[in-house]
């Protein structure tokens, strides 16, 4: 147990041999500790997550994300550590707060940074939906871009094509038609289109030939049909519009399974909207909540010490300093005293040589 408290107290950067001396303060400080190294560690499994999935793919990702966790989760540490320990206990309450707004603020984008790869797992189902309907949705869109452009790069051929169905099509009835009437008019039928007489005569010869030239043009136009399909069949193996498909379930899947931070970050925003447009009030609201849980999390040690009491560790380590910086300037004035006593010795010693010098020959100074 007092390995686990001498932990904590080292993450909440206390002096831990003053600390030591004054029992009622340890548990503040293990709670101080606490909460950093545990919001260290949250940040540690999000900055990993997130390399992950930048590295998504790679044989190394899981060692890429254990790295960066590591970095960033001690990163974090050592930031919260030196906000929390920074903040002093004996100034007034005024400058207490003056002292936390630039940490608490630094603190918010800390929990905001932390929050993001954890809320992209808490709602990786909804996110994977997300992107596989917008991955159809862009597959889409680049398939209808595709023909759109193809239709008006051959606009007439098109046009063309589309002549001689519809001439195909007045064909086929027509000869159906002509066929009838041939056989009404072989089989002596009268209507207002034969002539009632029976068997194959002028009449009969000449509605068959009728129905031979209609029937040689629709060979024609079918072979050009035919003709101009492979036509636009090869350019579109050409210009790719072949091989361009709606992706298959399987395929949707893949492509939700490797995709990268950006597209996971982008689909989790997106979560917040209804196909409308109009906001879900419900996501919108969770994933914030989410948010501002972490964001709450990470300044939570700031106002753990903002609302503490002033303990005797606190006046113990306003003494230590106090008497720290005492001997800093006594050590200072100490040394100047020293240098000012070797230089007068230097200039009184400087003194006494040149008195004797002039002594010894006085005719030399006259």
């Amino acid at each position: 147990m007092n390995k686990v408290n001498r932990f904590f107290w080292f993450c909440s950067g206390a002096h831990i041999g003053t600390l030591k001396r004054f029992p009622t303060d340890h548990n503040k400080y293990v709670g101080i500790g606490a909460t950093i190294f545990f919001t260290a560690l949250f940040a540690a499994l999000s900055g990993g997550y997130a390399m992950y999935f930048v590295f998504s793919g790679n044989a190394a990702a899981v060692f890429f994300a254990i790295f960066f966790g590591l970095i960033w989760g001690l990163a974090i540490f050592n930031m919260d550590r030196y906000i929390v320990s920074s903040i002093s206990k004996n100034a007034s309450v005024n400058k207490q707060i003056l002292q936390a707004l630039p940490r608490v603020l630094l603190a918010i984008m800390i929990g905001i940074v932390i929050s993001r790869p954890l809320e992209l797992k808490i709602f990786g189902k909804e996110i994977r939906e997300k992107l596989k309907t917008s991955y159809l949705n862009g597959q889409r869109t680049k398939i209808d871009t595709l023909n759109n452009t193809f239709n008006r790069k051959y606009e007439a051929d098109l046009s063309r094509l589309t002549a001689l169905k519809t001439e195909k099509d007045s064909l086929e009835k027509d000869i159906n038609r002509s066929r009838y009437v041939l056989n009404q008019e072989i089989f002596g039928d009268k209507t207002n289109q034969t002539s009632g007489k029976l068997g194959y005569g002028t009449f009969a010869k000449q509605k068959e030939a009728v129905l031979k030239e209609k029937t040689e043009r629709l060979d024609t136009v079918r072979a050009n049909i035919n003709a101009t399909e492979a036509f636009f069949s090869r350019r579109r193996d050409l210009d790719g519009l072949s091989s361009e498909k709606m992706f298959s379930g399987k395929q949707l899947d893949s492509l939700a399974d490797v995709a990268g931070f950006a597209d996971r970050n982008w689909a989790l925003g997106q979560l917040s909207f209804n196909p409308d447009g109009s906001r879900d009030v419900g996501t919108y609201l969770a994933i914030s909540f989410i948010g501002l849980l972490f964001i709450l999390f990470e300044c939570l040690p700031v106002f753990v010490k903002l609302m503490s009491e002033r303990g005797p560790y606190d006046t113990a380590v306003k003494n230590v300093e106090e008497a720290d910086i005492y001997r800093s300037h006594k050590t200072r004035d100490a040394r100047i005293e020293v240098v000012d006593a070797v230089q007068r010795d230097r200039v009184e010693g400087g003194i006494d040589l040149e008195r004797r010098r002039i002594a010894e020959s006085p005719e030399d100074h006259l």
